[in-house]
C-alpha cells in the first residue's frame, strides 16, 4: 500500500470535539491494510485526541484533521484557523490549566512540523512510527 488518506472537517462552532476525531481515526485505522498493531493505533488517537483538543482550545475552534497512512507511518494533521503554534510550557501539576499535550505529541511522534497557511492559520503534523 502506497498511501490512503482521509479528511474529515469540522465547521466553526459544529460541536464537534476531540472525542469524534478520535472516533474518526479509528475507522481510518481499522480500514487500513497491513493493519497497524493496537500500540500504533493508540498512539494515533492519542495525538489526533491532544492536537484536536489544542486546536478546540487555542485556534478558535475550528479544525480540519487529515490522516495518511504512509507504508513505514501514520500522518495526523490538524488545520486551525490561528496561526500562534503550540509552545512548550511547564505542565501544571496543580491548577490543571494544562501543559501535557505538545510534549506527549513530541514523544509519540517521529517528527512534528507546523506550517503556517498562505490562507491563514497553521497546520500541524505528527509522524507516528508504524
Amino acid at each position: 500500500m502506497d498511501t490512503m488518506s482521509a479528511d474529515v472537517a469540522a465547521p466553526a462552532h459544529s460541536g464537534q470535539s476531540a472525542a469524534d476525531a478520535r472516533e474518526d481515526a479509528r475507522a481510518f485505522l481499522d480500514a487500513l491494510l497491513p493493519p497497524v498493531t493496537a500500540e500504533v493505533a493508540g498512539n494515533v488517537i492519542l495525538v489526533v485526541s491532544e492536537l484536536v483538543t489544542n486546536a478546540l482550545h487555542h485556534g478558535g475552534g475550528a479544525w480540519t484533521l487529515d490522516l495518511t497512512a504512509h507504508p513505514d507511518s501514520i500522518e495526523v494533521a490538524v488545520h486551525d484557523p490561528s496561526p500562534q503554534p503550540p509552545r512548550l510550557r511547564t505542565p501544571d501539576l496543580n491548577g490543571g490549566t494544562g501543559g501535557f499535550g505538545w510534549p506527549l505529541v513530541n514523544r509519540l511522534a517521529r517528527t512534528t512540523t507546523v506550517t503556517l497557511q498562505p490562507s491563514g492559520g497553521k497546520a500541524v503534523s505528527a509522524l507516528i512510527p508504524r
